[in-house]
């Protein structure tokens, strides 16, 4: 009798067993199937954390032809030139050795036509050597390096946090605003959010007198082209502080013979002036002539060969914006940029009556770029995998 009733009891057991698994299944599950979304979600979660990030394909004709620099011949030429000392095709520069502030006239002394007599300043000799130097180590960097991006905090914010009696790190600016010079500036009020971030980055000495509310009154940093030094080296002292003399400066060199406007004016300055590094501007040229090339083979249907006559060639040059929003990338924790774009009715700058656009600028084709940068920056070439983007937020 005993052995009889052990397989009922073994059915029995299979029978409590099974109904308390359906019930399971069924407080689980729910109405409408959440068990089969749960279960969806895990497998969904394990794929993103067990499967490394895309791996980007870029078109490698447009990767060749951006790596071509084509005005390399030009350049190499006419620093070969002034490291010889040859002016000639330098504009103002052609007689800088004459300049009022390196030369003066003894009156007691006199040439054989009476004229007084010319004495060239020691300042002459060592500006002179001070260019060479500066000019040499300049193009001796000049190379591709895509992982010149992390080393943006030791070339620039080290220094400037050593100006401002900060102890060197390698930590970032927690937050920063790169303001551009756009008109659209004029239709917002931007100006209290913009001053609340750690750092702020304006472009080319643009004023903010009178702009407050749009674009707000804190600098942080003034980035500039070497043409704009160029011009300030033309007034006595230098002056080039719209922002304060304490407002440190970064400046990339638009033509080598800028070098002697920074060496007058570095002496003047207070607060760090630093020249970009020209592997950090080989970087940034590449980026834009891709999306430029891209965006000129993609709209007009022509061979790229055609893509210098469109961009003036050898002059093609990415604007200040660019490289600033490029510096932020290397040197801030997250960022955010104003002022950049256009509207029809809209000035080029706030802050002038400028409308047109220089033509040795795509600045479509920098757009594409913001555009990639904010939704999916390992879209963009030539940056080395190893460098991490931080957040970037793009303000109309």
């Amino acid at each position: 009798m005993k052995r009889s009733f052990r397989p009922l009891i073994s059915i029995l057991m299979l029978v409590a067993l099974a109904a308390t698994l359906s019930c399971r299944i069924a407080i689980r599950g729910g109405s409408g199937g959440g068990f089969a979304v749960s279960a969806e979600l895990e497998t969904t979660r394990s794929s993103v954390l067990i499967q490394p990030p895309p791996i980007q394909n870029f078109n490698s004709t447009l990767l060749k032809f951006a790596a071509v620099d084509t005005g390399e011949a030009k350049s190499k030429l006419e620093i070969e030139q002034l490291l010889e000392g040859n002016f000639a095709s330098q504009g103002r520069y052609r007689t800088f050795a004459t300049w009022r502030r390196f030369n003066h006239h003894d009156v007691k002394a006199r040439n054989s036509n009476g004229m007084p007599v010319m004495l060239r300043s020691p300042k002459f000799y060592r500006y002179w050597l001070d260019f060479r130097r500066n000019l040499q180590n300049w193009a001796r960097k000049r190379m591709f390096q895509p992982d010149i991006m992390m080393d943006l905090v030791t070339l620039v914010k080290v220094p400037i946090d050593s100006h401002n009696g900060l102890m060197s790190s390698d930590n970032k600016y927690k937050s920063c605003a790169v303001v551009g010079n756009s008109g659209i500036l004029l239709n917002t009020d931007h100006g209290k959010f913009i001053d609340g971030h750690e750092a702020v980055i304006r472009l080319n000495n643009a004023r903010t007198e009178r702009f407050e509310k749009n674009v707000g009154s804190k600098t942080s940093i003034s980035f500039v082209n070497s043409n704009i030094l160029h011009l300030c080296a033309r007034r006595d002292g230098c002056f080039c502080h719209p922002y304060g003399g304490n407002v440190p400066m970064v400046m990339y060199i638009c033509q080598p013979v800028h070098f002697m406007d920074y060496l007058v004016c570095n002496s003047s300055h207070k607060a760090p002036l630093l020249i970009t590094d020209p592997r950090f501007d080989m970087l940034c040229s590449r980026i834009v002539k891709y999306y430029s090339a891209k965006r000129f083979v993609e709209d007009t249907g022509k061979a790229l060969s055609e893509w210098g006559s469109t961009h003036d060639g050898s002059m093609f040059h990415y604007s200040s914006g660019m490289q600033a929003v490029m510096l932020a990338l290397g040197i801030c924790d997250k960022v955010s940029i104003f002022g950049f774009g256009k509207l029809t009715l809209a000035k080029h700058h706030y802050h002038t009556n400028q409308k047109a656009e220089l033509r040795l600028h795509d600045y479509e084709a920098e757009y594409a770029f913001y555009h990639d940068l904010v939704k999916n920056p390992r879209a963009i070439p030539f940056i080395s995998d190893k460098f991490r983007f931080p957040p970037v937020v793009f303000y109309q």
